[in-house]
């Protein structure tokens, strides 16, 4: 089953990075392959929020929409997306946020996911793999536009 998991140092506090990472209704404009996304809704747990929401990705003339849980979950630092229906047969993805100094974090992302049709994954396979490690680095842009580009920092260990 693919996977990727990658840890950036980022010039952005955890808190900033949680934030933007949990601004789903705004990864149309920057995440890669994604051309909508949909929140349906939204349920309060104590400090822990649920969202389910429809993200549909488009590559050329493919176009899928799949439906997953996402779960904000702000005082671990984290935010978890489970899968629920579309064309993949398996979908996990994970963010966890670390304060390392002053405005620096380290910002990891894992994914691991298959698809269901052996055609879809003859034909998608790859692409997705090389979107999936454009995401880090497209979240990492987002937050210089968002909070401002600050001093480089150097890459997490």
């Amino acid at each position: 089953m693919p996977s990727f998991q990658t840890t950036r140092r980022v010039a952005h506090s955890a808190e900033d990075m949680f934030a933007l990472v949990a601004a789903v209704e705004h990864y149309p404009d920057f995440v890669p392959l994604c051309e909508r996304l949909t929140v349906r809704s939204r349920e309060r747990q104590g400090a822990r929020e649920i969202l389910v929401a429809d993200m549909t990705v488009a590559y050329k003339v493919f176009r899928e929409t799949f439906k997953s849980r996402v779960s904000l979950e702000p005082e671990a630092s984290e935010i978890l997306v489970t899968y629920l229906d579309g064309p993949f047969r398996h979908m996990e993805n994970r963010w966890r946020f670390r304060d390392v100094g002053p405005n620096q974090s380290d910002v990891e992302f894992f994914i691991s996911y298959e698809l269901r049709s052996r055609s879809l994954r003859l034909l998608m396979g790859a692409m997705f793999d090389k979107a999936f490690r454009k995401f880090a680095a497209a979240f990492e842009q987002r937050a210089d536009a968002v909070y401002g580009a600050t001093r480089a920092v150097s890459p997490a260990s």
